[in-house]
């Protein structure tokens, strides 16, 4: 009997979902290399999910690395004998929401952050501050607070995570932040403040 044209590729798709399966079951047992096998046998087709929808070309594999390491905080989550494939896409749809959502609160944020810097810098504030003159500006301030700094205003992270990175809580990355820039301001300035 013939199953048609169809019927040799619905085979083959059981049978690579059946072995997507069993690596999921051996990774959730603690095999390292079936990760790998997971990796090797979706990250194609992830890549090629956020290639059609997201216009940042660079973020593409960034997205796809979230995506797999979100499976792995996940995996005790996934229950067999469901299909993968399904599952590793809603993690990776959740991957692209966020992303989405990040990118638009960090443009607005950045939109505003020129304005805001210049109206609450004490003195005469520069018409342009080069990139040169904020990284040395930058050096010159204590590491602590510089890292908050950077976390918080160049990569977008709020306190709450800055303090989980930096072992200390989001009352004190906050600080930090705030006195790393009063510090900026009075190198960029020209102005002595008081940190």
């Amino acid at each position: 009997m013939d199953g048609g044209p169809d019927r040799p590729a619905t085979a083959d798709a059981a049978a690579r979902e059946d072995d997507l399966v069993a690596l999921m079951i051996a990774y959730q047992a603690g095999r390292v290399d079936a990760f790998s096998a997971l990796y090797e046998a979706l990250a194609g087709d992830v890549r090629r999910f956020f290639g059609a929808s997201i216009q940042e070309p660079s973020a593409t594999q960034d997205l796809v690395q979230l995506t797999f390491l979100e499976l792995h905080r996940a995996r005790h989550t996934y229950r067999p004998p469901r299909p993968v494939r399904p599952w590793v896409f809603g993690i990776a749809v959740n991957v692209r929401r966020r992303h989405r959502r990040d990118a638009a609160s960090r443009a607005r944020r950045e939109a505003a952050a020129p304005e805001a810097t210049l109206a609450d810098a004490p003195g005469p504030a520069p018409d342009v501050v080069g990139h040169v003159a904020v990284r040395r500006a930058l050096e010159q301030i204590p590491v602590g607070r510089r890292r908050a700094w950077i976390l918080h205003h160049v990569h977008g992270f709020s306190f709450e995570e800055i303090g989980a990175r930096l072992g200390i809580g989001a009352g004190a990355a906050k600080l930090r932040s705030s006195r790393a820039m009063r510090g900026l301001r009075a190198l960029l300035t020209g102005t002595r403040g008081r940190e």
